[in-house]
């Protein structure tokens, strides 16, 4: 099938450069050090412990996601390999997509090579497997959100860092769509406050409560941004 072609050529792409481990390291490195941290710091609940593993990973997913996704198309139109893999019987639906799951595949080996953090908490400590498992499974939800905001940043230019900087404003414009939720009125408040990327809808994973809401919520953002990756990436074909 064309788009797990695409998948496994990124994969590949990723495990046999230096970028792809140098951020796999930096993601264990930085979770690692916050988590001993906070289990160094004084005696806690166990679930406190947990939810604040998952507040810092979330954020962790998010940069990870900016990093990742900057050079999926922009890196190939940018080297002019897009227009090879265009002219060959792929299609760009299946471009994007593929580029999509070859991204997640390494957010969430990344991701679950923390397991072992909750872990100790479960062991050393009083909280339930489904509480570490809906909290991963909102930090995969959420990635999958912010790759596909990154991916479609990504179809937009030929520059990296143009792809990631508009990925990172877009994160902290949705981020931060519950303040102004705050500042503003029915129904425009409670429009704002369900656009909000993390207040509303990744709380609820990181106390350990799986919500639909949550769910229906970051698979429309995956949604809409891969469609609108995908027609950029037609409006841009005879560039």
């Amino acid at each position: 099938m064309n788009l797990l072609y695409v998948a496994r050529r990124d994969l590949a792409a990723y495990l046999h450069t230096w970028p792809g481990y140098l951020i796999i390291a930096g993601v264990l490195f930085v979770d690692g050090g916050i988590f001993t941290a906070w289990v160094m710091d004084g005696a806690r609940y166990s679930h406190e412990v947990l939810e604040d593993f998952f507040y810092v990973s979330s954020g962790i997913v998010m940069i990870a996601s900016v990093l990742l996704t900057m050079r999926t198309v922009a890196e190939e139109r940018a080297s002019g390999t897009l227009v090879l893999l265009r002219t060959s019987p792929v299609s760009d639906a299946q471009v994007i997509g593929g580029k999509y799951l070859a991204s997640m595949g390494i957010l969430a080996m990344l991701t679950l090579l923390t397991i072992h953090m909750p872990l100790m908490i479960f062991v050393h400590g009083k909280v339930a497997i489904a509480h570490i498992a809906t909290g991963y499974l909102g930090l995969l939800a959420l990635g999958s959100a912010t790759v596909a905001i990154g991916i479609f940043s990504s179809s937009l230019f030929r520059s990296q860092m143009a792809s990631a900087m508009l990925t990172a404003v877009v994160i902290v414009t949705l981020l931060t769509a519950w303040v102004m939720s705050n500042l503003t009125d029915p129904p425009f408040s409670e429009v704002l406050a369900y656009a909000a990327l993390f207040d509303k809808h990744f709380m609820p994973f990181m106390e350990g409560m799986l919500t639909s809401t949550a769910l229906v919520y970051y698979a429309s953002i995956t949604w809409v941004f891969l469609m609108l990756a995908t027609r950029a990436l037609e409006g841009r074909r005879w560039e």
